[in-house]
């Protein structure tokens, strides 16, 4: 059998030759390719691996020195303030532990001279004012009121004028002084309403002021009065503080290492300014006052504030400065000296929608005040005088409430009421009044409880100025009701910080 041989077939079989080589090679050498790059693979996850657990070591060390960085600037900032700022009066305690410092300490590439310049701010007030009755014979029946306590000057006055400077003096403390100025009889008096330290580093939440300071009986009696929602304070304040009660002393405070906001401190003061009203020769001590705060947020758009405070102080001749007649003569002075324990509780409730004040937000804020207080009252009034033994039981409270309904716009109620339960004795009389007459112009009492209310409305055009209007109902005196019409600005010039909760 012959085979006829072609160029064509050996072409073919030179074709299938060579297919069936690279088909061989293919097989024969994919096995050694497959293995050297799985054992670059494994290389690679290991180099990997040896690589985030590096990484994962070196951030877990950052992230622990941030923790105790800040750690340390919280605890320093809590002790400047115990609030969070706040934006027409409300925010949410989860920032309450971050409060803003006044001023703030910059970057290290700040030139010395501008990180210690004091930040200082000038508060104008001024007031329209008119009322009903005589103001003259303005007093609260079943009080000693003293201090600043009384009504505005009627007509047009520059009631009230702050100028603050604070500054961090150092990394060890913080400073602060107010000067208040204010109109009384034609006269301008200015009086040093505070001027304290701060300390900024002391461990495991302990903070210490020294000086002379607003001490935290109550809620509204740390605030100055541009920061108040009416243009006066309310009847408790003016009853039991002489409508603020400032000091010099001390004041200790703990801030416990909790997510809620939680307080507690002691003052020590010297115990010269109403109520306490004496006790000169001491350096501190003769007033007294304890108290506590907690705070937090329920869900995103509530938080609160709750405190509790006692104020213990031994007043030493203690005067009024009330007139106590309806006359607005005053026939003798009578002044006391014995004991006086009181205590106050506060609630703050502040609402906004979805946690953003800006818009729309609601403050309702109340305080009650509880004072008890035994001792005697001298009456004196040119040769004539008198003894008397005194026990008093005085309550108050006030209930208010704030609505912002558009940016910049608020309409506010207030209620306030007193009421006393005095017991009165003549003890020695060796003047020319009679015994009824000295138990009536004593002013203590229980002819007659004090209430009034209240309703205002202002609008703030920016967070530097205010104008507010405000109408008053007054039963703060017996027989017919005051009313009490309030036109007030209120302008702030210069630095302005955040106020507390």
């Amino acid at each position: 059998m012959s085979v006829v041989v072609t160029e064509r077939s050996i072409m073919n079989r030179k074709l299938l030759y060579t297919g069936v080589a690279i088909v061989s090679a293919v097989f024969i050498s994919t096995p050694p390719a497959y293995s050297v790059e799985r054992s670059e693979l494994a290389e690679l996850k290991q180099m990997l691996a040896e690589m985030r657990n590096e990484y994962e070591s070196r951030i877990s060390a950052l992230e622990n020195r941030i923790k105790r960085a800040e750690s340390k600037v919280i605890d320093t900032e809590n002790r400047l303030k115990m609030t969070k700022h706040i934006s027409n009066g409300i925010g949410q305690f989860s920032d309450s532990k971050r409060p803003q410092m006044e001023p703030q300490v910059k970057s290290s590439t700040q030139s010395r001279d501008n990180l210690f310049n004091p930040a200082i701010s000038f508060i104008l007030q001024g007031s329209g004012v008119r009322y009903s009755r005589d103001q003259e014979t303005w007093h609260l029946p079943g009080f000693q009121t003293g201090g600043e306590a009384g009504l505005k000057e009627e007509g047009l006055s520059l009631t009230e004028t702050e100028l603050k400077a604070s500054v961090n003096v150092d990394d060890w403390f913080y400073g602060e002084a107010m000067v208040g100025l204010h109109e009384h009889e034609g006269d301008t008096e200015v009086h040093l309403e505070e001027a304290f330290l701060d300390t900024l580093n002391l461990p495991l939440g302990v903070g210490l002021r020294f000086g002379r300071f607003f001490t935290k009986t109550g809620y509204l009696n740390t605030q100055h009065s541009h920061e108040w929602d009416f243009s006066d304070a309310p009847l408790t304040s003016q009853a039991f503080l002489g409508k603020q009660y400032y000091d010099d002393g001390l004041r200790l405070s703990w801030l416990a290492p909790t997510d809620t906001f939680l307080e507690f401190g002691m003052e020590a003061l010297r115990g010269r300014e109403f109520p306490a009203n004496g006790n000169h020769d001491r350096w501190v001590g003769g007033a007294k006052n304890y108290f506590m705060q907690v705070g937090n947020d329920i869900g995103s758009e509530h938080s609160f504030l709750f405190g509790l405070s006692h104020l213990r102080t031994e007043p030493d001749d203690r005067g009024s400065n009330d007139h106590g007649h309806s006359d607005g003569e005053q026939h003798g002075t009578f002044q006391f000296s014995g004991d006086s324990d009181l205590t106050v509780a506060n609630l703050i409730w502040k609402w906004a929608p979805d946690g953003n004040p800006e818009e729309r937000n609601f403050i309702f804020q109340t305080e009650y005040f509880y004072r008890d207080e035994d001792g005697a009252l001298q009456f004196n009034h040119n040769t004539d005088s008198a003894s008397l033994f005194y026990d008093g039981t005085q309550e108050g409270f006030y209930t208010q409430g704030i609505y912002q309904f558009l940016p910049g716009w608020r309409v506010g109620l207030r209620y306030d009421r007193l009421w006393t339960d005095n017991t009165l004795r003549i003890i020695e009389n060796n003047s020319d009044e009679e015994d009824e007459e000295l138990l009536e112009e004593s002013g203590l009492s229980d002819e007659h409880d004090p209430y009034r209310w209240t309703l205002m409305a202002d609008y703030s055009h920016s967070e530097f100025s205010r104008l507010r209007l405000q109408y008053t109902k007054d039963y703060s005196r017996s027989g017919d009701s005051d009313d009490q019409f309030h036109l007030q600005y209120i302008m702030s010039l210069g630095s302005h910080p955040a106020h507390e909760y």
